[in-house]
C-alpha cells in the first residue's frame, strides 16, 4: 500500500481528492495539506511514496514544491494535478511520474497506479512492507484485511470481544471483568469455558487475516497489543487537544473528522459501548467546533457551510450547529438558504421529538430573516 500525501490549496478540491484517493485500495493517506509551506514542514516526518501536487497555488506552486520534495525526500514519487495541459512537459522536468488533468476520478487514481506498480518493482515492494488490514469503528464496525477483503466472524461473540478490546487498547483487561461483560447469564465455570474457546478463535482469526495486532496473556487476563497498526478509535484517543492551536495539530484534526463517519460501533447492540460512545461523540463535536472557528477566523464560509453540513448529516438535531449553519447563510449573503434550512430541521424534529424547535431558535429566525 502507497503511503500517500496530498497537497490541493482549495479545500473542497482537496476533500474529493481524499475520498478518490481513499476509496482505492493501494493508498493509505498520511498527510493532506491545503498549504504547500506546511505539507514541506510535515514532509520527513511523514516519508510519503507517492505526494499528489496541485500545480496552481499561491506562495509556492506546485512545481516548485516538486522541486523541494526532490532534494528532501528523493524517494517520493510526484503525481502532478492540474487543470491545464500546458504544464506536463513542466511536471515531467521535476521528475513527476505522472500527471493528472481535474476533476481527479477514480479511473485516473487507477491508471497513475498501474503505472507506480509497473514501472517501480522496487517500490512495490516495499509498498507490501508496509500494507495494513484497515479497521473501522465508528459508523459501524468493519475490518478488511490487508488484500482489501471483509473479514467473517465464526461467532458474534468473537466479533464483540475483539471490538471491546479495540476500544481498550493497551490496557490489561481482567478475565472476570471480560467473561461478565459477555457471559454474565452464565455459571463461572461455562463463562470460563466460552471465554478460553473464544479467545482462542479471535488469535486464530487475527493471525490468519494478517491483522497486525496480538493478544498477550497476562497475570489477571488478556492485553490487545496494537503494534503498528492504526484505526479511528486509536487516533481519537491519542490526539492533544491542545496541538488545536498549531498547523499540524489542525491537519491531524481534520483527518480524525475524515475518519468519524458516525457513533461508535454504530448499529451494534453491545450495552458496554454506551459511555464510551457519549465520550467519543463528544470529542468529534469539540472537533467540529474548534475547527468551526478556525474556518469562520479565516472567512471561509464555503468550507465552514461544508463542514457543518457533514456533522449535521450525522447529528441533523444538534441546535447549536443548525444555528451556526443558518448563521453562516446570513453572513455569506444566501438568505433563502435559511428559511429552507429551519423547516426542514423543524420537521425532523418534529417526527423526533414531537414538539416545535426551542423558542431561542425561533427568536433568531425572525430576528435574522
Amino acid at each position: 500500500m502507497f503511503k500517500v500525501v496530498i497537497v490541493e490549496d482549495e479545500q473542497p478540491i482537496l476533500d474529493l481528492m481524499k475520498y478518490v484517493i481513499g476509496q482505492n485500495p493501494h493508498y493509505t493517506i498520511v498527510g493532506a495539506f491545503t498549504s504547500p509551506l506546511e505539507a514541506l514542514a510535515c514532509l520527513p516526518d511523514l516519508c510519503p511514496h507517492v505526494a499528489f501536487l496541485d500545480v496552481e497555488m499561491p506562495r509556492m506552486n506546485g512545481l516548485q514544491l516538486g522541486q523541494k520534495i526532490n532534494e528532501l525526500c528523493g524517494e517520493t514519487k510526484i503525481i502532478f494535478t492540474t487543470a491545464h495541459k500546458q504544464y506536463a512537459l513542466d511536471a515531467f522536468g521535476v521528475h513527476a511520474v505522472d500527471y493528472i488533468l481535474k476533476p481527479v476520478t477514480p479511473a485516473a487514481i487507477e491508471r497513475v497506479t498501474q503505472r507506480l506498480m509497473k514501472q517501480l518493482p522496487t517500490m512495490e515492494g516495499s509498498v507490501k512492507s508496509v500494507s495494513r488490514a484497515s479497521i473501522a469503528c465508528f459508523g459501524g464496525f468493519e475490518i478488511r484485511n490487508p488484500e482489501g477483503l471483509p473479514v467473517r466472524w465464526p461467532t458474534k461473540k468473537t466479533e464483540e470481544l475483539l471490538a471491546f478490546l479495540l476500544c481498550y487498547p493497551e490496557r490489561d483487561m481482567s478475565k472476570w471483568h471480560l467473561m461478565d461483560l459477555l457471559w454474565s447469564e452464565m455459571d463461572e465455570e461455562r463463562a470460563t469455558h466460552n471465554l478460553h474457546n473464544t479467545m482462542y478463535r479471535l488469535k486464530k482469526l487475527m493471525k490468519e487475516q494478517s491483522l497486525g495486532m496480538d493478544i498477550q496473556k497476562t497475570s489477571e487476563g488478556y492485553m490487545l497489543l496494537t503494534l503498528e497498526q492504526t484505526y479511528d478509535v486509536l487516533a481519537f484517543q491519542q490526539f492533544d487537544a491542545s496541538s488545536l492551536t498549531e498547523a499540524q495539530g489542525l491537519s491531524k484534526a481534520e483527518d480524525l473528522l475524515t475518519m468519524y463517519k458516525g457513533p461508535l460501533l454504530d448499529r451494534k447492540d453491545y450495552l458496554w459501548k454506551t459511555s464510551l460512545e457519549e465520550g467519543f461523540s463528544k470529542q468529534y463535536l469539540l472537533l467540529v467546533r474548534s475547527l468551526l472557528e478556525h474556518d469562520l477566523a479565516a472567512l471561509d464560509y464555503q468550507r465552514a457551510e461544508q463542514r457543518l453540513d457533514t456533522c449535521l448529516s450525522m447529528y441533523p438535531l444538534h441546535e447549536e450547529f443548525n444555528v451556526r449553519l443558518m448563521d453562516i447563510y446570513a453572513r455569506s449573503g444566501q438568505q433563502q438558504k435559511i428559511s429552507l434550512h429551519y423547516a426542514k430541521f423543524a420537521k425532523a424534529y418534529q417526527l423526533e421529538l414531537g414538539m416545535e424547535p426551542p423558542l431561542e431558535i425561533q427568536e433568531w429566525l425572525r430576528e435574522n430573516t
